[in-house]
């Protein structure tokens, strides 16, 4: 099993506002899975309690099978003392090379490999921040909100392409967009507020690969599905 949550509490320090209540979770396979849910539900604090960034107020979380676990999100910034392409080649170990030149090419970076950071839009930025995490070597990865500023065209080819570069990785990804999880991930955890047991619900998304058809009908049931639960 890669994660496990059960039984999660969390307050914030400070605070008596309950954000998880009885939480529990699992993800046991590898791929693309998602965390769901709206606006101010908790996405976020599950993301960083999972890192260990934050320590819930009862309940455990383990990560048996994980060695590297890695958690990337929206609006993160690079220093601007050097070039895209040379950040890249530092953090680049040298056994990923290959896999930083398929990366840059899939993402669109070629064009922009000379420039600073802050000279690039928002999406620009955060297809840079999600291949800075990719071209380590990592067991899982959270992307957070991570291509929110990117075009659906674009966002669509880079989950492709991080499906089928790494097939026995595990993705947690977390995301306001209900059309793409449901089409791309094959979990999906809805988050709900703690006035809802459970608090997450499980959904079975459609998994959708490069060269498969879509089938619509199963499409349209399981993004209602989503909402539902949601």
């Amino acid at each position: 099993m890669a994660l496990s949550c059960k039984h999660i509490n969390f307050y914030y320090p400070g605070t008596d506002s309950l954000i998880f209540k009885d939480l529990s979770l699992d993800i046991v396979n590898p791929g693309l899975h998602a965390i769901f849910g709206p606006s101010g539900v908790g996405k976020t604090s599950l993301a960083r309690l999972i890192c260990k960034e934050l320590t819930p107020s009862k309940g455990l979380i383990r990560t048996p099978d994980i060695n590297a676990l890695l958690y990337a999100y929206n609006m993160e910034r690079l220093p601007d003392w050097s070039s895209i392409d040379r950040h890249l080649e530092r953090i680049t170990p040298e056994h990923n090379i290959a896999r930083k030149q398929a990366l840059v090419k899939h993402f669109g970076l070629l064009p922009v490999l000379n420039q600073r950071f802050g000279q690039l839009s928002l999406g620009q930025q955060n297809r840079i921040n999600l291949a800075r995490y990719l071209v380590q070597d990592f067991d899982m990865l959270i992307m957070d909100e991570c291509l929110a500023n990117v075009d659906e065209k674009t966002r669509e080819h880079i989950l492709l392409t991080i499906k089928d570069m790494f097939p026995q990785l595990f993705f947690v990804y977390i995301s306001h967009n209900v059309a793409e999880v449901a089409k791309f991930c094959s979990r999906i955890w809805v988050l709900r507020t703690p006035g809802h047991h459970p608090q997450t619900c499980c959904i079975r998304g459609r998994d959708f690969k490069n060269g498969q058809t879509l089938d619509r009908q199963a499409f349209e049931k399981t993004m209602l599905e989503i909402m539902n639960a949601s």
